[in-house]
C-alpha cells in the first residue's frame, strides 16, 4: 500500500494550479477545466505505476465544510502543507525573486530548516529542508 493522492483546499482551482505549476514548478497530472479539477505532481514525476510521487489534488473549498477548515487554518497561521527541498535558503530566493510572500526568512529548529509561504490561494505553505 501506498499513499497515491491527498488534497489540499483552495478558493480557486485554477488560479491554484497556475501558481503551484507556473511559480513553484509543480507538473500537471490532470487538468479539467471544464469540471474544476486540476491534479499537479512533483516535477520530473513520471506516470509509472511503481512511481513513488503523489499527486495532489487542488481541492476546490466551495463546501461550507472546506471553506472553513482552510480558513480556520490560514487564520491560525498553520501551514496546510509541507513540501521538502534540499536547500530552503536557495528556494526562498527564488521564490522571493518570482514575487512570493513568506512568513519570514528561513529558520532553523530541532526539525531542520524551514520556511513558511502564502500560497495567495488560502493556504500557508511551508518548506522544509529534505
Amino acid at each position: 500500500m501506498r499513499l497515491k493522492m491527498c488534497s489540499i483546499h483552495v478558493k480557486d482551482p485554477a488560479t491554484a494550479h497556475a501558481f503551484y505549476t507556473e511559480t513553484l514548478g509543480f507538473e500537471t497530472l490532470m487538468a479539467m477545466p471544464e469540471h474544476n479539477l486540476f491534479i499537479i505532481k512533483d516535477p520530473g514525476a513520471d506516470n509509472s505505476a511503481d512511481n513513488n510521487s503523489v499527486g495532489l489534488l487542488l481541492e476546490p473549498s466551495d463546501n461550507p465544510i472546506g471553506a472553513n477548515y482552510m480558513n480556520a487554518v490560514h487564520d491560525a497561521g498553520l501551514p496546510a502543507i509541507v513540501f521538502g527541498v534540499p536547500d530552503v535558503q536557495a528556494e526562498y530566493e527564488r521564490l522571493v525573486a518570482a514575487g512570493v510572500t513568506f512568513k519570514g526568512e528561513p529558520s532553523e529548529d530541532p526539525s531542520g530548516v524551514s520556511a513558511v509561504f502564502d500560497d495567495g490561494c488560502g493556504n500557508f505553505v511551508q518548506l522544509h529542508q529534505d
